[in-house]
């Protein structure tokens, strides 16, 4: 997703696959530009409704479950259908990945295309400069309802053997650094699947301040920190630190 101006939200984040938007213009573009680029497209609604929850809210203000899966899978789809290589719900809604599937079988495209779950994703404290930024915070509420509590090893566990169960390609757990043992667990629960990890802008801005305050060396810190991950046992890291390692490597 992309920042849009708030008079683009609405309650059913219509905007999110809108085929003239930036995200669905954007997969085009970069398909054509860069055919060897892999593309893999983050999948909500919380940068597109007006109430920047990630689903679709009954009148009370709780969240509609069949209507958010059903809306996220048409998301899926329309990202899939403009060229992503891979679609990665993030929502955290029960039973997407079984839904976007479907729509992914029934479209004939399933075969060329992957499904990266968000399957172990918590709440906390970790996201507020992506929030900030994407503009994507809550008008009301949080998101407990719907992300795991930081303490729910066993509710993560669920959720991955779910998500497998149900098509998942890829299982991913974000945040990354304080969640290790979940992590292991997925590799351990997904033997014969890749497993992937999101260090995300909490963890990133934390190595950024401990490093200006002069507590560690920045490289070597952000170096450390993505070992750790690795060593846990994820294959895939989605890491802010990308074009930093680019140069450090190069």
């Amino acid at each position: 997703g992309v920042p849009l101006h708030p008079s683009a939200k609405d309650a059913l984040g219509t905007a999110a696959d809108d085929p003239t938007g930036p995200v669905v213009q954007a997969i085009r573009l970069l398909r054509s530009r860069f055919p060897q680029l892999y593309i893999v497209t983050d999948v909500c609604l919380c940068e597109y409704t007006s109430h920047g929850h990630c689903g679709i809210l009954r009148e009370d203000g709780t969240l509609d479950n069949a209507q958010s899966v059903d809306r996220i899978s048409d998301v899926a789809l329309a990202y899939a259908a403009a060229g992503a290589h891979c679609v990665a719900p993030s929502d955290m809604n029960d039973g997407r990945v079984r839904a976007i599937k479907l729509k992914l079988i029934e479209a004939g495209i399933a075969h060329r295309v992957l499904l990266m779950s968000y399957s172990a994703k918590f709440s906390g404290c970790l996201y507020g400069p992506f929030r900030d930024a994407a503009g994507s915070c809550p008008s009301f509420g949080d998101r407990r309802c719907y992300q795991l509590p930081p303490g729910g090893r066993g509710l993560a566990r669920r959720a991955i053997q779910r998500d497998i169960g149900e098509g998942a390609d890829i299982i991913m757990v974000k945040p990354a650094s304080s969640y290790l043992d979940i992590i292991r667990d997925a590799k351990e629960l997904a033997k014969d699947m890749p497993v992937a990890a999101y260090q995300v802008s909490g963890e990133y801005a934390m190595i950024h301040a401990g490093a200006k305050a002069g507590v560690f060396d920045l490289k070597s810190m952000a170096f450390e920190s993505t070992e750790g991950i690795l060593r846990a046992g994820a294959g895939i890291i989605v890491s802010y630190f990308v074009p930093d390692f680019l140069d450090w490597l190069s």
